[in-house]
Parts: structure tokens; sequence; C-alpha cells
């Protein structure tokens, strides 16, 4: 079954709030923060993981309901062959150290990607992970790994034409496509945030970001810590959010509402 919060941006005006109800970021800047400390670029990781822990609590204190974190994209292989397999490494012990910690705290973790190219070892360890908080009624933690914006889209068609072979063109909509994404749980971004001074979205969520408010920051994401996420989430609460109307059509309904 799929969330009713799976609203279209580009159909329906989504309802807005001061606090984004997901913001996903893209976690950049680990190894130049360690080349800046003459220290080796795993050093960055493993002092980005003890921020990923900061963050999620960040959002659980500021009442976030969805946070996805780009973990490992599927053009990160391309990276040197020994820190991808740190990577690999510090996946597993996040998984082995972080999940009860999740759990206790009542929060669930889904991890979306193209999962069949891990090891044997991480996709076991990945399906008990979910399994254990898949109750959890809190915070909804997406880790998006070996994922891929153009990847999800393609799945999802592939998914969708599978359902339904003998679908008429005229029948394709977005309706028919969304649920089969990867985040058909979740709706769609409020806030992304990228750290590491980089302005671009890499390949990441790249259906549903059509309408969210994008944030960047030249802080590295080792350093992206509780005032850093406040000032993301001032500078969100600042924006005018139109999805397409006028300044003067948000106001008059707001007015309506008031009312």
């Amino acid at each position: 079954m799929f969330s009713t919060y799976m609203i279209s941006s580009t159909l329906a005006v989504p309802e807005v709030s001061a606090v984004p109800k997901h913001i996903a970021i893209i976690m950049d800047g680990n190894g130049r923060w360690a080349n800046q400390r003459f220290l080796p670029r795993v050093a960055g990781h493993n002092r980005g993981l003890d921020t990923v822990r900061k963050t999620v609590e960040n959002c659980v204190q500021a009442g976030v309901k969805y946070l996805t974190l780009f973990a490992f994209s599927s053009e990160n292989w391309r990276r040197p062959t020994d820190e991808v397999n740190f990577l690999m490494s510090l996946f597993l012990k996040a998984l082995d150290k972080e999940v009860a910690r999740l759990n206790k705290n009542n929060i669930r973790l889904r991890v979306i990607g193209d999962l069949q190219v891990f090891s044997e070892e991480i996709q076991e360890r990945i399906q008990k992970a979910e399994a254990l908080t898949a109750q959890n009624t809190g915070l909804i933690l997406t880790i998006a790994a070996n994922y891929g914006g153009r990847w999800d889209i393609l799945n999802a068609t592939r998914l969708a034409l599978a359902s339904n072979p003998l679908i008429s063109p005229d029948d394709i909509d977005e309706n028919w496509l969304n649920p089969y994404l990867a985040m058909s749980y979740a709706p769609e971004p409020d806030l992304f945030i990228r750290t590491g001074g980089e302005q671009r979205v890499s390949n990441f969520l790249l259906w549903h970001l059509a309408y969210t408010e994008m944030y960047f920051t030249d802080t590295f994401w080792p350093d992206f810590d509780l005032k850093q996420f406040q000032k993301s989430l001032e500078w969100y609460r600042l924006r005018e959010r139109r999805f397409g109307q006028t300044g003067h059509q948000l106001l008059e309904n707001q007015l309506v509402k008031n009312a």
C-alpha cells in the first residue's frame, strides 16, 4: 500500500508548513574536509557518519518526518577502489552499530537503490534492519545507496509496464508511474540540502525535486552541525513556495484559510 503523502507537486499544490516535512541531503565534502587537515579521505567519511547521527537527532527535534540521505550514488563506483571498499565496510559498520539506536528511538529505516550489486552480507543486513524498524512510527530515515535518479525513473517504468503490459499510451501519466518510484511512500522533499560548495543535484531524486527548495552551503558535511542545520531551516522558512502560482494568489489563499 502506498502512502497518501505521495502527492505530485506538478499535479496539486502540497500543504506547506514552516518546518519541512521531508529533507533530502547530499552529504558532500568528507574527503576535502580530511584533505584540509592532512588526514586520509577515510577519516572524513568516519567523521561524516557522526554528522549523520547528529542530523537524524536534529531532524527529530525539529519535527521533520522524513530524512533522505544520499550515501552512495551509482556513479560513486568510479572512485578509487580503496575508498569504495572502505565505504562498503563503513556501510556494514553503520548497519551493525546504528540500527539498534534507530529502533530504540522509534525511527524507521528504508534503503533505496539498485541493491543487487552489493554483497550478500550487505543485502541481508539491509533486509534485517528494515524488518527490525518496520513498525516504528517516528522519523522515516531513507538511505539512498547505489541510487541514481535516472535509474529510479527507468526502473519504475519497467515495473509499471510489467504490471500492466497492455496499457494504452494515453493512460500513461504521473499517477501511473508514481507508485513504482523508489520513494513512493514519502512526500516529495520540501528542502534539498547540499553541503561542500557544489551546486548541482548529481542524479539525485530527479523526479522528486521538481518544486523542492534547494539550499547550497560551502560547509563540508563533517562540519554541518546544529547551527548549520538551523540556518538551513531558517532559510527555508523565509522561502515563498508558489508551485506555479503568483504571490498574490498565495496571499488570497491565506486570507481565505484564516477567515
